[in-house]
């Protein structure tokens, strides 16, 4: 019988369509430095349409939260290199959170821009989906700037419903996925 070579649970092999092969797999501590070093990849532009804020450097504080993601209420994917955590560089990297308290998490997604439209945010949504249908949660959403096309048509594409953000702050939208299949 032959051996299955079976990759770790939300390990992923993703191939775009320019040849870069990279690793979808949980962050790890040892990715912080190659993180933070690699957030100057992602343009100012990415970061305040993904991250709704303007941030040049993650600090210490954020890159702590960020590679020690609690289980029971957050997943942290990051796409990199296929190479050992703490040498492989990270292109793109995807969040989702629990709300305490609630049923729904809230989800950010970024990617740099050498990767960009290459189906890479779709495919770590897809897996930030399955996520929260496992983990039993009514609804995935995140916060997107109006003018961000890419994201709201990416959303969209995959079920998600834009709805006015509900502190009613100009130029946000709120994307939501009902995660309850009776629904």
């Amino acid at each position: 019988m032959a051996t299955r070579n079976r990759m770790p649970p939300w390990h992923e092999i993703f191939k775009a369509p320019s040849g870069h092969e990279l690793l979808i797999r949980p962050i790890r501590p040892e990715d912080g430095a190659p993180l933070q070093a690699a957030f100057s990849l992602f343009g100012p532009e990415e970061i305040r349409d993904r991250l709704l804020q303007s941030v040049t450097e993650l600090s210490d504080i954020a890159l702590q939260r960020l590679t020690h993601p609690n289980a029971k209420t957050e997943i942290v994917l990051v796409a990199a290199e296929n190479q050992q955590a703490g040498e492989a560089v990270v292109g793109a990297i995807a969040r989702a959170s629990i709300n305490p308290g609630t049923r729904e998490a809230e989800y950010a997604i970024l990617i740099s821009r050498f990767l960009i439209g290459q189906g890479l945010g779709r495919q770590l949504m897809r897996k930030l989906v399955k996520w929260g249908r496992g983990k039993y949660l009514d609804r995935l959403y995140g916060d997107v700037l109006e003018e961000n096309e890419p994201m709201k048509q990416l959303a969209a594409s995959l079920g998600f419903k834009a709805v006015p953000h509900p502190q009613g702050t100009p130029g946000l939208l709120r994307m939501e996925l009902e995660l309850d299949p009776e629904r």
